[in-house]
């Protein structure tokens, strides 16, 4: 039998060169196997957190509105009901400059700026003659007593509406917490008081006042308002 004859050096450089580069091929292909697993992967991860961080951002939209207080709802205008404790008056109505002295405190109606005061929360007291023509446009004004506790403010804040309240400290009050609407007028001793949610729904933007659902924006803030 006869020798098999040598690979010729030439046929043998060609072999090798095959070999390499189908090594290299192979090399390539595993290396965009593993890139392509790898982004696979880390596209679910980033798939996952998504939904994860959307939920929990959901949640707490959800918290937030289920824990904030929410302002409360009151239909403009009453039925005539009689409240334990109302006062009325007959002040009237006209606009002047400069300090007016009001009949009762805090005033109830009576002349007043031209300005009305903007509703909304103040932290410092806020001059009469701006309240006292929000309240001819229909606004209540509650005052509280500057010694009132945080709790209590808090707890006062509940039975305000979203518009057409305008909520201030008062030096020298009756009681506690006076609300006034436009020649109305309640004083009460506690801030859980029934009635003060029954003077809102009487006395809230009334429509036996000199301008009825006239602004209560657009006008004037004074210093210490919050919102």
């Amino acid at each position: 039998m006869s020798a098999t004859p040598p690979v010729p050096p030439a046929v043998k450089k060609q072999l090798s060169v095959k070999a390499q580069r189908a090594a290299e091929r192979e090399r390539k292909l595993a290396e965009f196997k593993k890139r392509e697993a790898r982004a696979k992967r880390n596209r679910r991860i980033g798939i996952g957190s998504a939904i994860v961080g959307g939920v929990a951002v959901v949640g707490l939209i959800i918290t937030a509105i289920v824990l904030t207080p929410q302002p409360v709802s009151y239909g403009a205008g009453g039925d005539g009901t009689v409240i334990e404790g109302v006062e009325t008056f007959d002040n009237e109505a006209g606009h002047v400059e400069g300090a007016v002295e009001y009949a009762q405190t805090p005033p109830a109606g009576g002349e007043h700026n031209p300005a009305w005061l903007n509703c909304g929360v103040y932290e410092q007291p806020v001059p009469n003659e701006n309240a006292v023509h929000s309240l001819e446009h229909g606004a209540i004004w509650v005052t509280y007593d500057p010694a009132l506790s945080a709790s209590e403010l808090e707890s006062l804040k509940k039975h305000l509406p979203s518009t057409y309240v305008v909520l201030s400290p008062f030096e020298g009050l009756p009681s506690p917490i006076v609300l006034s609407g436009w020649n109305t007028q309640l004083a009460v001793d506690d801030v859980d008081d029934t009635r003060i949610p029954a003077f809102f729904e009487e006395f809230w933007k009334s429509q036996n006042v000199p301008e009825p659902g006239a602004m209560c924006t657009g006008a004037f803030d004074a210093p210490g308002k919050v919102s």
